[in-house]
Protein backbone atom coordinates (compact mmCIF):
# COMPACT_ATOMS: atom_id res chain seq x y z
CA UNK A 1 0.00 0.00 0.00
CA UNK A 2 1.24 3.58 -0.91
CA UNK A 3 1.13 6.28 1.16
CA UNK A 4 1.43 10.20 0.23
CA UNK A 5 2.94 12.53 2.76
CA UNK A 6 3.44 16.27 2.73
CA UNK A 7 6.48 17.59 3.90
CA UNK A 8 6.85 21.06 4.88
CA UNK A 9 10.83 22.43 5.50
CA UNK A 10 12.12 25.41 4.75
CA UNK A 11 15.48 23.48 5.21
CA UNK A 12 16.80 21.91 2.00
CA UNK A 13 19.12 19.39 3.10
CA UNK A 14 16.87 18.11 5.67
CA UNK A 15 14.05 18.03 3.05
CA UNK A 16 16.47 15.69 1.57
CA UNK A 17 17.39 14.05 3.86
CA UNK A 18 13.98 12.76 5.22
CA UNK A 19 12.78 12.41 1.50
CA UNK A 20 15.49 10.45 0.90
CA UNK A 21 15.53 8.09 3.70
CA UNK A 22 11.64 7.55 3.58
CA UNK A 23 11.80 6.58 0.02
CA UNK A 24 14.50 4.26 0.40
CA UNK A 25 13.31 2.56 3.90
CA UNK A 26 9.70 2.36 2.56
CA UNK A 27 10.90 0.93 -1.00
CA UNK A 28 9.01 3.55 -2.43
CA UNK A 29 5.80 2.87 -0.52
CA UNK A 30 6.02 6.36 1.03
CA UNK A 31 5.34 9.13 -1.19
CA UNK A 32 7.02 12.21 -0.16
CA UNK A 33 5.43 15.81 -1.14
CA UNK A 34 8.01 18.62 -0.26
CA UNK A 35 7.15 22.11 0.22
CA UNK A 36 9.34 24.63 1.25
CA UNK A 37 7.50 27.05 2.65
CA UNK A 38 4.34 28.19 4.57
CA UNK A 39 2.59 29.12 1.30
CA UNK A 40 3.50 26.26 -1.43
CA UNK A 41 2.54 23.97 1.49
CA UNK A 42 -0.76 25.34 1.94
CA UNK A 43 -1.12 24.75 -1.78
CA UNK A 44 -0.41 21.80 -1.52
CA UNK A 45 -2.87 21.06 1.28
CA UNK A 46 -5.80 22.77 -0.53
CA UNK A 47 -4.89 20.50 -3.89
CA UNK A 48 -3.32 16.97 -2.62
CA UNK A 49 -5.37 14.51 -0.28
CA UNK A 50 -2.53 13.62 2.22
CA UNK A 51 -2.13 10.15 4.31
CA UNK A 52 -0.21 11.85 6.51
CA UNK A 53 1.70 15.20 6.94
CA UNK A 54 5.22 16.21 8.62
CA UNK A 55 4.58 20.19 9.00
CA UNK A 56 7.53 22.31 10.34
CA UNK A 57 6.77 24.99 12.90
CA UNK A 58 8.89 27.88 11.91
CA UNK A 59 8.22 28.20 8.34
CA UNK A 60 8.16 31.29 5.77
CA UNK A 61 4.86 32.42 3.83
CA UNK A 62 2.66 30.29 6.95
CA UNK A 63 3.77 29.13 10.20
CA UNK A 64 3.26 24.96 10.89
CA UNK A 65 -0.10 26.01 13.14
CA UNK A 66 -1.59 27.80 10.21
CA UNK A 67 -1.53 24.77 8.34
CA UNK A 68 -1.88 22.43 10.91
CA UNK A 69 -5.56 24.07 11.36
CA UNK A 70 -5.90 24.45 7.09
CA UNK A 71 -5.63 20.18 7.33
CA UNK A 72 -7.82 19.73 9.97
CA UNK A 73 -10.48 22.00 7.83
CA UNK A 74 -9.91 19.62 5.20
CA UNK A 75 -9.79 16.06 7.11
CA UNK A 76 -8.80 14.12 9.60
CA UNK A 77 -4.92 12.95 7.95
CA UNK A 78 -2.69 12.53 10.95
CA UNK A 79 -0.16 15.39 11.59
CA UNK A 80 3.32 15.31 13.06
CA UNK A 81 5.50 18.41 13.95
CA UNK A 82 9.06 18.33 12.79
CA UNK A 83 10.42 21.48 14.74
CA UNK A 84 13.46 22.76 16.77
CA UNK A 85 10.36 24.05 19.61
CA UNK A 86 10.48 22.24 22.21
CA UNK A 87 8.29 24.32 24.40
CA UNK A 88 5.69 23.06 26.36
CA UNK A 89 3.22 25.80 25.42
CA UNK A 90 3.96 25.36 21.63
CA UNK A 91 3.30 21.61 22.05
CA UNK A 92 0.30 22.03 24.08
CA UNK A 93 -0.99 24.75 21.32
CA UNK A 94 0.27 21.99 18.06
CA UNK A 95 -2.13 19.50 19.88
CA UNK A 96 -5.21 21.81 20.89
CA UNK A 97 -5.05 22.61 16.76
CA UNK A 98 -5.41 19.07 16.24
CA UNK A 99 -1.23 17.65 15.74
CA UNK A 100 -1.11 14.10 16.84
CA UNK A 101 2.65 13.91 17.89
CA UNK A 102 6.18 16.12 17.92
CA UNK A 103 9.33 15.15 17.63
CA UNK A 104 12.21 17.85 18.10
CA UNK A 105 15.16 18.47 15.92
CA UNK A 106 17.81 17.23 16.10
CA UNK A 107 16.20 13.37 15.82
CA UNK A 108 16.92 10.15 14.71
CA UNK A 109 15.44 9.64 11.34
CA UNK A 110 14.73 5.96 12.36
CA UNK A 111 12.57 7.09 15.27
CA UNK A 112 10.57 10.08 13.09
CA UNK A 113 9.88 7.08 10.65
CA UNK A 114 8.97 4.66 13.10
CA UNK A 115 6.44 7.12 14.19
CA UNK A 116 5.16 7.68 10.82
CA UNK A 117 4.78 4.05 10.48
CA UNK A 118 2.64 3.89 13.61
CA UNK A 119 0.68 6.93 12.64
CA UNK A 120 -0.09 5.59 9.18
CA UNK A 121 -1.53 2.46 10.96
CA UNK A 122 -3.82 3.48 13.16
CA UNK A 123 -5.38 6.12 10.53
CA UNK A 124 -5.53 2.93 8.00
CA UNK A 125 -7.59 0.95 10.95
CA UNK A 126 -4.57 -1.13 11.37
CA UNK A 127 -4.56 -1.25 14.88
CA UNK A 128 -4.63 -4.40 17.50
CA UNK A 129 -7.95 -4.90 17.26
CA UNK A 130 -8.87 -7.80 15.06
CA UNK A 131 -7.02 -10.69 13.75
CA UNK A 132 -4.37 -10.12 11.08
CA UNK A 133 -3.73 -13.10 8.26
CA UNK A 134 -1.43 -13.38 5.51
CA UNK A 135 -1.39 -16.59 3.14
CA UNK A 136 -1.65 -19.29 6.02
CA UNK A 137 -0.80 -17.57 8.60
CA UNK A 138 -2.93 -15.86 11.27
CA UNK A 139 -1.89 -13.80 14.25
CA UNK A 140 -4.54 -12.75 17.05
CA UNK A 141 -3.15 -9.91 18.69
CA UNK A 142 -5.52 -9.71 21.52
CA UNK A 143 -5.23 -13.48 22.72
CA UNK A 144 -1.37 -13.61 21.58
CA UNK A 145 -1.75 -16.57 19.16
CA UNK A 146 -0.25 -17.44 16.27
CA UNK A 147 -1.43 -20.16 13.86
CA UNK A 148 0.59 -21.58 11.15
CA UNK A 149 -1.06 -23.68 8.38
CA UNK A 150 -3.70 -24.51 11.16
CA UNK A 151 -0.96 -25.25 13.87
CA UNK A 152 -0.79 -22.52 16.89
CA UNK A 153 2.52 -21.68 18.10
CA UNK A 154 4.11 -20.48 20.65
CA UNK A 155 5.93 -17.98 19.66
CA UNK A 156 8.42 -15.85 22.46
CA UNK A 157 7.62 -11.95 23.16
CA UNK A 158 10.20 -10.57 20.85
CA UNK A 159 9.63 -12.67 17.93
CA UNK A 160 5.98 -12.84 18.57
CA UNK A 161 6.21 -8.53 17.84
CA UNK A 162 8.39 -9.40 14.71
CA UNK A 163 5.92 -11.10 13.41
CA UNK A 164 2.73 -8.81 14.31
CA UNK A 165 5.12 -6.06 12.83
CA UNK A 166 5.82 -7.38 9.44
CA UNK A 167 2.20 -8.53 9.08
CA UNK A 168 0.56 -5.05 9.67
CA UNK A 169 3.19 -3.76 7.05
CA UNK A 170 2.59 -6.64 4.57
CA UNK A 171 4.69 -6.24 1.53
CA UNK A 172 6.62 -3.36 2.75
CA UNK A 173 10.19 -3.40 3.36
CA UNK A 174 11.44 -3.06 7.00
CA UNK A 175 15.17 -2.41 7.39
CA UNK A 176 16.70 -3.79 11.09
CA UNK A 177 17.07 -0.35 12.46
CA UNK A 178 13.25 0.63 11.93
CA UNK A 179 12.29 -3.16 13.25
CA UNK A 180 14.83 -2.81 16.29
CA UNK A 181 13.18 0.63 17.05
CA UNK A 182 9.58 -1.03 16.99
CA UNK A 183 10.32 -3.69 19.15
CA UNK A 184 13.38 -3.28 21.71
CA UNK A 185 12.89 0.63 21.70
CA UNK A 186 14.38 3.94 20.47
CA UNK A 187 16.99 3.38 23.60
CA UNK A 188 18.25 -0.25 23.10
CA UNK A 189 22.11 -0.05 23.23
CA UNK A 190 22.83 -3.26 21.34
CA UNK A 191 23.29 -3.65 17.68
CA UNK A 192 21.03 -3.97 14.97
CA UNK A 193 22.23 -7.75 13.93
CA UNK A 194 20.22 -8.94 16.79
CA UNK A 195 17.31 -8.78 14.26
CA UNK A 196 19.13 -11.30 12.08
CA UNK A 197 19.34 -13.40 15.23
CA UNK A 198 15.32 -13.22 15.74
CA UNK A 199 14.06 -13.35 12.48
CA UNK A 200 15.63 -17.13 11.97
CA UNK A 201 14.29 -18.37 15.71
CA UNK A 202 10.76 -16.71 14.08
CA UNK A 203 11.53 -18.58 10.64
CA UNK A 204 12.15 -22.00 12.52
CA UNK A 205 9.01 -21.47 13.78
CA UNK A 206 7.18 -20.55 11.63
CA UNK A 207 7.65 -23.97 9.80
CA UNK A 208 5.94 -24.30 6.09
CA UNK A 209 5.27 -20.46 6.66
CA UNK A 210 8.86 -19.53 6.84
CA UNK A 211 9.47 -18.62 3.43
CA UNK A 212 7.14 -15.59 3.70
CA UNK A 213 9.57 -13.67 5.68
CA UNK A 214 11.94 -12.12 2.89
CA UNK A 215 14.94 -11.13 3.28
CA UNK A 216 16.04 -7.72 1.07
CA UNK A 217 20.17 -8.11 1.00
CA UNK A 218 21.52 -4.77 2.66
CA UNK A 219 18.26 -3.39 3.57
CA UNK A 220 16.18 -5.45 5.82
CA UNK A 221 12.97 -7.82 5.84
CA UNK A 222 9.50 -7.64 4.33
CA UNK A 223 6.82 -10.28 4.80
CA UNK A 224 5.37 -11.64 1.41
CA UNK A 225 3.35 -14.38 0.03
CA UNK A 226 4.22 -15.68 -3.47
CA UNK A 227 1.39 -17.53 -5.06
CA UNK A 228 2.77 -21.17 -4.51
CA UNK A 229 3.56 -20.23 -1.22
CA UNK A 230 -0.27 -19.07 -0.28
CA UNK A 231 -1.13 -22.35 -1.30
CA UNK A 232 0.85 -24.40 1.86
Amino acid sequence: MAYTILLAEDETAMREVITDYFTEKSGGALRIVPAADGGEALRQIEETTFDLLLLDIMLPGADGFTLCRAAREKGDAPILFVTAREDEADKLHGYGLGADDYVVKPFSLAVLYAKVQALLRRAKGLTREGRLTVGALTLDPDSGTVFANGARLDLPPKEFALLRLLMEQRSQLLSREALLVRVWGWDFDGTDRVIDSHIKKLRRALGPCAGYIKTVVKAGYRLEVDEDEGKT
